[in-house]
């Protein structure tokens, strides 16, 4: 057997199990018929036929998962997936394969980016399909999976290690990984439950509000109108939306710790939270007194409508727009961009290097500023009245540094391409940090269909590394991690 049996049969089952969550839009597709019932139905054929054989023919590997293991799963599981989720966008939309892989990524790492046009008139079952990924990426496939698989002998600490976002990936939420990972998909599916009603309150059919809280929690953007959120031209949908893109960009286990303790408590001692709600009201004021001098709007209380819902869609990588703010001063649309790259936080799910990492990096240069001036100090990085290993640290500067090194190598590969260059850089920083629309050729008003099959696969590959935090995806492809 190969050294990675176990891997391939857990595999398998995530596979299965990712087959059945096609139900739900066939369902409606066989419901509506909305003529994408024979896509749908050779899509979960092929899904739990490939899932089936890899769980028959590695069956007899059944070891507990290793730290190595844990890795190349999770790779698996975010890379492999969208090539069976872009099966019925292929087969329904007549779309190549690297416009449907494209759009199944952007899917599952909840980026939202899209290369569609024309959303108002696809069938049901197919928008359906594109938030359900959202909303399946939101929290984790590999989560779930951490919820179930131990009830078939395939143990999961290992792959919660791999997947859970943030550099201390070491804290437990409870005793067991399973109660972990079940607690967290209870409190995701009562929010996405409360917003879906919230959505109906407020104006939205049904399936709209089912839709559109799907890529709320999810923070991934898919909508079921090209015009994103402006098709619905409420005040109350927007608040709606606001508020639960901004619960979905705090840290779960936060909310799990609140949840059963019944307290806000919790809230109010996570180091993130404050800075998170703080960062965002100080953008949207800023913008909106600085859009108005410009005369976008004419009086601040439109201005503040719209900057509020934009700082918050962008910040928490969400990508829902009502405006064209491709259009406003550039500035607003590159300082949203910026705010992506670390305001969610971590737990959340957002993408982005996270807030934590940003208050750790902005704590070690207060530090090392200290230790220029006073240097027999003894100063320590706290976060959260907890003192920061120096592993933590290192970890987090390597991080970023990589993260920029990435941005920048990729930006100058997309300009070298034939690009503007912001064009290239908010296409590379929107699909690194899993928000979806950038600035220029693919705006809010635009999407990723003008770029080149190349550069659609760099963006691709951007999202991948921006969902598995870079080092997932880094560790598996060095050859190390290859030698026994």
């Amino acid at each position: 057997m190969t050294r990675f049996a176990p891997v391939y049969r857990a595999f398998g089952m995530i596979l299965m199990l990712f087959g059945l969550t096609m139900l739900l839009p066939i369902g409606l597709s066989h419901w509506n018929g909305d003529g994408a019932e024979t896509s749908f139905d050779e899509a979960i054929l092929l899904t739990l036929l490939c899932g089936a054989f890899l769980r028959v023919r590695y069956h007899p590997c059944r070891r507990d998962l290793k730290v190595r293991d844990g890795f190349l799963l999770v790779v698996l599981t975010w890379t492999v997936l969208p090539l069976f989720a872009a099966v019925p966008l292929m087969l329904q939309l007549d779309m190549s394969f690297t416009d449907a892989y494209f759009e199944a990524v952007a899917g599952v790492s909840t980026t939202g980016a899209t290369v569609l046009s024309g959303l108002d008139t696809l069938p049901p079952s197919i928008n359906l399909w594109r938030c359900q990924l959202n909303w399946l990426g939101g929290m984790g496939l590999v989560v779930l999976a951490v919820a179930i698989l131990p009830l078939l002998g395939i143990g999961g600490r290992q792959m919660m290690q791999a997947e859970i976002p943030g550099p201390m990936k070491d804290a437990k939420m409870t005793p067991r990984v399973a109660d972990a990972a079940k607690g967290l998909w209870f409190i995701y599916f009562g929010l996405t439950f409360a917003c879906t009603v919230a959505y109906y309150w407020a104006g939205m059919s049904w399936f709209d509000a089912v839709c559109n809280a799907f890529s709320t929690l999810a923070l991934g953007g898919f909508s079921t109108h090209d015009a994103s959120f402006g098709y619905f031209n409420s005040v109350a949908v927007e608040w709606v939306a606001i508020s639960f893109m901004i619960l979905a960009g705090i840290n779960f286990a936060t909310h799990f710790v609140a949840i059963s303790g019944r307290s806000l408590r919790p809230y109010t001692r996570d180091p993130e939270a404050g800075w998170f709600i703080g960062v965002l009201a100080f953008s949207a004021l800023m913008l909106a007194v600085y859009i108005w001098k410009d005369g976008i709007y004419p009086d601040l209380t439109t201005a503040l409508r719209h900057t509020i819902f934009h700082v918050v869609s962008v910040a928490t990588t969400t990508g829902f727009a009502t405006q064209d703010y491709g259009q406003w001063p550039i500035f607003t649309g590159l300082w949203m961009l910026f705010l992506a790259n670390f305001a969610t936080s971590a737990g959340s799910t957002g993408g982005g290097l996270k807030m934590l990492r940003a208050l750790l990096l902005y704590k070690q240069v207060y530090r090392e500023l200290i230790r220029v001036m006073h240097p027999a100090t003894v100063y320590n990085v706290r976060l959260g009245g907890q003192v920061a290993p120096q592993s933590v640290l290192f970890a987090v500067l390597a991080f970023a540094f990589v993260y920029v090194a990435i941005t920048v190598a990729l930006t100058l590969l997309m300009s070298f391409t034939g690009l503007d260059i912001v064009t290239a850089f908010s296409a590379v920083t929107a699909s690194l940090s899993n928000t979806g629309p950038g600035l220029g050729l693919v705006g809010p008003a635009a999407n990723y269909a003008v770029l080149t099959d190349f550069q659609t696969w760099v963006c691709s590959i951007a999202m991948l590394l921006g969902r598995l935090e870079i080092f997932t995806l880094l560790v598996v492809l060095t050859p190390a991690f290859w030698r026994k």
